[in-house]
């Protein structure tokens, strides 16, 4: 299976064209799947040749619909990002006082600690992904973030010198778990607050989350005209792995998309 390196990681990278299942008018394409290598899972579904028209009612015409999509998206890109980079340790940022009201002011302040704190490693960039959350107390803002890497506290507190510093440690995992299932447990953590991030007073054009750049993990896709051939070559892209988990819109009765799958292999 030839695949092409893509400069852009938001772009998939595609195999060849002479290996996709032909085209012609009114046949279907087949399936599509996007791997992420790195964090070992992939979803896709089956596509046309000819766009079908929008189904009225869809998503666009729902809005709360549309939120939930939007906050589904979003975690998914959380967790492939946080497997990707083995993001397994977590810690919380608060204000002292009367705490941060603004997001903005907020945003800023986080960009300012993770460049304290690559000042204080003094080891370059690194992978991070943070998100906000309202106290239910009224005391403003809290920021929950992720790392791949062991930080000293003292560093930590050094850097963020505008409050207190907790530090979450990863409880309840099957012996043996590697970096993947730990990164992926701290990704199910911060998707909490990914879903409702900012829902209360949103200011416009500032993300549910952020991410330390140059870390977005690369997608991969490949097509094939079954699902099962499909998952045979995303098994090969993965280092020939079995999968643990295989999702199918089969198991929904009520399914309204095109066939769709979800993988997922152990890490």
């Amino acid at each position: 299976m030839a695949v092409t390196a893509s400069a852009d990681p938001d772009t998939p990278t595609r195999i060849s064209a002479s290996e996709r299942p032909s085209r012609s008018e009114g046949a279907v394409v087949g399936w599509v799947l996007s791997v992420c290598v790195l964090a070992l899972e992939a979803g896709g579904s089956f596509r046309y040749a000819v766009r079908k028209p929008p189904i009225r009612g869809g998503p666009t015409a729902d809005p709360e619909r549309a939120a939930m999509e939007a906050a589904r998206r979003a975690r998914g890109k959380v967790r492939r990002y946080c497997a990707a980079n083995r993001l397994n340790r977590l810690g919380t940022l608060t204000y002292r006082g009367e705490g941060c009201h603004d997001p903005r002011v907020l945003r800023a302040d986080v960009a300012a600690f993770f460049r304290s704190l690559r000042a204080l490693l003094d080891s370059g960039p690194f992978p991070y992904l943070w998100t906000a959350e309202w106290h239910k107390t009224g005391h403003g803002l809290h920021v929950h973030f992720a790392v791949g890497r062991y930080i000293q506290r003292s560093l930590i507190e050094q850097a963020w010198d505008r409050g207190f510093v907790h530090i979450k440690l990863l409880g309840d995992l099957p012996v043996g778990s590697g970096p993947v299932e730990e990164a992926r447990r701290a990704a199910g953590y911060l998707s909490k607050y990914v879903g409702k991030a900012f829902d209360n007073d949103r200011v416009p054009g500032l993300h549910r989350y952020e991410v330390a750049q140059r870390f977005q993990p690369e997608i991969v896709q490949v097509w094939g005209r079954t699902r099962e051939a499909v998952i045979d070559q995303a098994n090969e892209l993965v280092g020939n792995r079995t999968p643990e988990q295989v999702w199918t819109s089969d198991q929904v009765t009520d399914w309204q998309g095109p066939p769709a799958v979800w993988v997922r292999w152990p890490g």
